[in-house]
């Protein structure tokens, strides 16, 4: 078997440039494979953990017809009593130009009451949360991440400074941790600075009461988020939100509709693991056509070598010994293509990482490089079985009168 094994590999490096152009479609697909599913999957894990650092223990509630009864403010803070909610906040978005000495920047700014910050896990560096006397005397305060501290007063202790949104002069009252997760406030991105290409979030957050003045666009609440009280079942604050909200809208269900953040968790998972599987069926495909490579680079090598499968039968080789031997060729062309395919994925995954490095996190995935692996190994296989059984059912008499 020793012997066979040397005499496969000797015939692989008698035709170095070929044998390497037939490498190159299990290469390619490997690769295929490996770098697509791995973003794939980074891409999705971030997705996931911004998710996950907002929480899942919340509700989102949004109003889509208030029967010629709208929701206002003062009613609404006395709607959510029951024991399994923990909290409810309103919540509404517009997009403002905030000014300050020389910074003139378009920002988002949020119209919420305090309750909106423990619902969403976000915790202030600095300062104080909006307070109920905040929204009973609709004042001018607003909270703002650290981002845009930096970008409007160049510090992040802006708390005291006065930053003006539409010409209206608000006082900073507190500002967000550095680390907070913005994924639900739908803010703007703008450029931090002039000779920076990154870009920051400027967000801040007003009283609701005050926002309504503010905006033109809002007099009423048609969006709102609740927190649940026991983290560990949604079920019961889903529940009491539901029976709320129906007996508000004269028990019509179309009226307004109860999104649980797990269940954005869960299809986030059923997106990931459908995406994945059509990539990896995609680069399936590349593997495929790789292997159609091989079987023609070996059916030529079986017949340009008929005098020598010829010679060895002559003299005694018998029909596992000349199969085993193109088999075996078959099977290294294969495995050393991917190979060199799992090298080049881990190269190209590595500078994707440092390109992408804070938006993306990417990394090998092994259980890939096992189907990977395998499913070439099984591809060398199958299309190296035809020209070694072509091969090896050659009768000596003719294999020896062959001129080629």
């Amino acid at each position: 078997m020793g012997q066979t094994w040397k005499m496969a590999w000797s015939a692989i490096l008698a035709n170095k440039l070929r044998t390497f152009l037939t490498m190159l479609g299990i290469i390619i697909g490997v690769m295929a494979l490996i770098v697509l599913v791995s973003i794939a999957d980074g891409a999705t894990a971030s997705v996931s953990d911004q998710i996950s650092d907002m929480g899942s223990s919340y509700l989102t509630v949004r109003i889509s017809d208030d029967k010629e009864n709208p929701l206002r403010l003062s009613e609404f803070q006395t709607l959510f009593e029951d024991d399994s909610i923990a909290a409810a906040a309103p919540s509404s978005v517009t997009s403002m130009t905030g000014k300050s000495g020389y910074t003139s920047e378009s920002m988002s700014v949020t119209g919420t009451t305090g309750e909106y910050f423990s619902i969403m896990n976000l915790e202030l560096g600095l300062g104080r949360t909006i307070k109920q006397v905040d929204l009973n005397n609709n004042s001018y305060v607003i909270i703002i991440s650290s981002d845009t501290a930096v970008e409007f007063f160049g510090h992040a202790d802006a708390v005291g400074e006065t930053l003006a949104l539409d010409g209206k002069d608000f006082q900073v009252i507190g500002v967000l941790s550095s680390d907070n997760s913005t994924l639900t406030s739908g803010q703007a991105s703008v450029s931090s600075s002039e000779d920076s290409s990154s870009s920051v979030n400027l967000e801040g957050y007003i009283p609701y009461s005050t926002f309504t003045r503010v905006s033109d666009q809002v007099l009423d609440i048609t969006q709102f988020y609740v927190s649940s009280a026991d983290e560990s079942t949604m079920d019961p604050c889903t529940a009491a939100v539901e029976s709320v909200m129906l007996s508000r809208f004269d028990y019509d269900e179309d009226a307004f509709s109860v999104i649980d953040q797990s269940e954005i968790m869960d299809a986030m998972e059923s997106v990931s693991s459908t995406m994945s599987l059509m990539l990896g069926g995609i680069a399936a495909i590349s593997l495929l056509v790789g292997g159609i490579g091989i079987m023609n680079i070996m059916l030529v090598s079986v017949t340009e070598r008929t005098r020598e499968i010829g010679i060895r039968k002559a003299i005694g080789a018998g029909r596992w010994s000349i199969m085993s031997q193109f088999l075996i060729e078959a099977l290294l062309v294969s495995m050393i293509g991917c190979l060199v395919g799992i090298g080049f994925s881990w190269i190209v995954l590595q500078i994707i990482g440092k390109v992408m490095s804070g938006s993306l996190s990417v990394s090998m995935n092994w259980n890939v490089v096992g189907i990977a692996a395998a499913f070439s190994c099984l591809i060398g296989m199958i299309f190296g079985l035809y020209p070694a059984n072509k091969a090896a059912g050659m009768k000596p008499i003719d294999a020896l009168r062959y001129s080629g």
